[in-house]
C-alpha cells in the first residue's frame, strides 16, 4: 500500500495562468456529471474542462513531477507496456519538468492528450492518448494498438476523478473485454485544484491480484490556450 504525500510543493510563479471567462464552450464533460456534482467543482476546473478546442486550438500546461512510487510488479508492467506507447511512468524520478497539451481529435470528435515527462538523461518520455466521448460510460481513453479503457467520471471532495471500469482490445472487427485479473488494473486519475490556476494530477493503478502498482503525482499550471495558426 502506498502512502500519500502530506503536502505538495508549490510551483514557482514564473508561469502565469491566463485570465479566463466563465462562459461555457464544450459541454461534453459536464454532460457526464449531475448538475450538483458539476456545480461542486471549483470554477477553474469547470472552465478547464469546458474549453472549446476546435479549429486547431491547443491548451498547454507546464509543471513537474512531485511524487512517484512503483512496486516491482508496477515497474515490470510499465516496461511490458512499452509496446503500446508506454502509458505508465518508466522512471521514479521527481522534480523534473513535465508538459501536457490537449487538442481536438477530428476523426473521433474526442481530445488528444500528450504528456511529456523529462528524464535526468536521455529523451523525455512522451505518452499519447485520446479521450473519446463514447462507450458504455460515455467516456473512454484510447491508448493505441486497439486498447481502449472505459472511464467513469465522478467528483470527490471537489476533485474531478476518472476511474477505469473495463479494458477492451480490438483487432480488426473483433473486440474482447479483458477480465479484471488479466487487465493492467484499475486506473484512477484525480484532477484537484491546489491554488490559483494550479492543479495536482494524480495517477494511481491498482491490480485485483497484486494490489497497488503505481502512484504518480505532478503539479501543473496552465500556460495558455493557443489558437490555431492562421493560414
Amino acid at each position: 500500500m502506498f502512502t500519500s504525500v502530506a503536502s505538495e510543493p508549490r510551483l514557482p510563479q514564473i508561469i502565469a495562468a491566463p485570465s479566463q471567462g466563465d462562459e461555457l464552450g464544450d459541454l461534453r464533460f459536464r454532460a457526464l456529471l449531475s448538475s450538483d456534482d458539476w456545480a461542486s467543482l471549483p470554477p477553474a476546473v469547470r472552465r478547464r474542462f469546458s474549453k472549446r478546442l476546435s479549429d486547431g486550438a491547443t491548451s498547454v500546461y507546464a509543471g513537474r513531477v512531485t511524487h512517484c512510487e512503483m512496486t516491482r510488479a508496477g515497474r515490470l508492467l510499465a516496461e511490458a507496456l512499452r509496446f503500446v506507447g508506454a502509458p505508465l511512468p518508466l522512471s521514479r524520478e521527481i522534480g523534473l519538468p513535465s508538459i501536457v497539451t490537449v487538442t481536438e481529435e477530428g476523426a473521433s470528435g474526442g481530445q488528444n492528450w500528450t504528456r511529456v515527462f523529462a528524464r535526468a538523461s536521455g529523451f523525455p518520455q512522451i505518452i499519447h492518448s485520446t479521450k473519446r466521448f463514447c462507450g458504455p460510460t460515455g467516456l473512454e481513453e484510447y491508448l493505441g494498438c486497439g486498447i481502449r479503457m472505459a472511464l467513469k467520471l465522478s467528483v470527490e471532495n471537489g476533485a474531478l476523478v476518472f476511474t477505469s471500469t473495463r479494458y477492451t482490445v480490438s483487432i480488426g472487427t473483433i473486440s474482447v473485454t479483458l477480465p479484471r485479473w488479466l487487465s493492467p488494473g484499475m486506473t484512477r486519475v484525480t484532477h484537484r485544484e491546489t491554488g490559483p490556476g494550479e492543479f495536482l494530477f494524480t495517477l494511481e493503478l491498482t491490480h485485483a491480484l497484486f494490489g497497488a502498482l503505481v502512484c504518480q503525482k505532478a503539479l501543473y499550471r496552465e500556460v495558455e490556450t493557443c489558437p490555431a495558426a492562421s493560414s
